[in-house]
């Protein structure tokens, strides 16, 4: 049962690049998006008085942060990697360009967040970087002078967005319950698109089926399948298992799009997606068990309550952040829908 969960969870997940192809020949990318977003931010609104919890103690400040955050993690993403798709880059190597977002977002967040930046991490993000060129060459070798050089920068701006929202997230000191945050989010997005493409004069939807049909796809797998999957495996598996299931999205991705719309898959793009699986592989290897979670030795006479409360509040003072499954599992959430 795990087993078809996971295959389920990787398939809704990857689903998202390729739904964004399906939708790149039956609209503009702010026809898409919008009517990708404004249904599910009225459902989401609608549902928000039956969770008062998850708002409370939610300032004007915080409201502004999560918007902003919003902004650049699911409206500038999702604007350059749908663009970038219709513009003629593969699902592959658009999935494998966000996949690098991480090791990115790890490494700035040295000088940025003051935190460690080990050589292995170090290590992982140029070997990431080995992979990416690797896969980018072989989809320009193979698209020869359909697609221009310039548009294989517009994922890495896309990315460049997601990792400014992952680094300012992690300076938030205020939790955001992931049910609120995905509400702010999706909000701002329908803003932002549905803005869009009225100014552009867009926001009338094609009434072709295969328009819809896209827009149907990105609603119920990435958004409804992916999201319902990850808290199911969250609660039943763990944090580290779902996010060890998010490394398979883009070698999953790259041979979704080469069988279905006979994108280029050779040696060059398998080694480079190797690579780029390879470089998360290092960083994660060099993660130890964090010291918050190392078993407590008590003192003879000393109390175990008070051994396990002095431990805890040490251990979240040391590592500087917010180190909960849920708040883990909120960010991984939210990335659901960016897709």
């Amino acid at each position: 049962m795990n087993a078809l969960l996971s295959v389920a969870f990787v398939l809704c997940w990857s689903s998202g690049f390729i739904g964004a192809k399906l939708g790149a020949g039956t609209s503009t990318v702010t026809t898409l998006l919008m009517w990708r977003f404004l249904p599910l931010a009225l459902v989401l609104v609608a549902a928000a008085p039956l969770s008062r919890a998850a708002w409370r103690g939610l300032g004007p400040r915080d409201l502004g942060r999560q918007t902003a955050i919003g902004a650049l993690s699911q409206s500038g993403y999702l604007l350059s990697v749908y663009h970038a798709i219709q513009l003629g880059v593969s699902t592959g190597t658009t999935a494998l360009i966000d996949g690098v977002q991480p090791l990115v977002a790890g490494a700035l967040a040295g000088p940025l967040l003051r935190q460690h930046v080990s050589r292995r991490q170090w290590a992982g993000l140029w070997l990431g970087l080995v992979g990416v060129a690797t896969v980018t060459s072989a989809d320009a070798a193979a698209s020869g002078s359909d697609v221009a050089w310039w548009v294989y920068l517009v994922p890495f701006l896309g990315m460049l967005s997601l990792v400014a929202a992952t680094l300012l997230e992690g300076r938030s000191r205020v939790p955001v319950a992931p049910r609120a945050a995905l509400t702010i989010h999706c909000v701002t997005s329908a803003v932002i698109f549905s803005t869009l493409a009225v100014g552009r004069g867009a926001a009338v939807p094609p009434a072709s089926f295969s328009f819809w049909a896209a827009t149907a796809w990105l609603v119920v797998l990435p958004t409804f399948g992916g999201y319902g999957l990850y808290w199911l495996i969250l609660r039943r598996r763990g944090v580290t298992e779902v996010n060890t299931l998010m490394f398979l999205m883009a070698p999953v991705t790259a041979l979704w799009g080469a069988l279905m719309f006979g994108e280029p898959f050779g040696v060059r793009t398998a080694l480079g997606l190797v690579a780029g699986v390879a470089a998360v592989a290092v960083v994660r290897c060099g993660a130890g068990t964090p010291r918050s979670a190392r078993p407590i030795r008590r003192r003879p006479g000393r109390p175990a309550g008070r051994a396990a409360i002095g431990a805890g509040d040490g251990g979240a003072a040391r590592n500087g952040r917010r180190t909960s499954a849920g708040s883990s599992g909120a960010a991984s959430a939210r990335s659901v829908l960016r897709q």
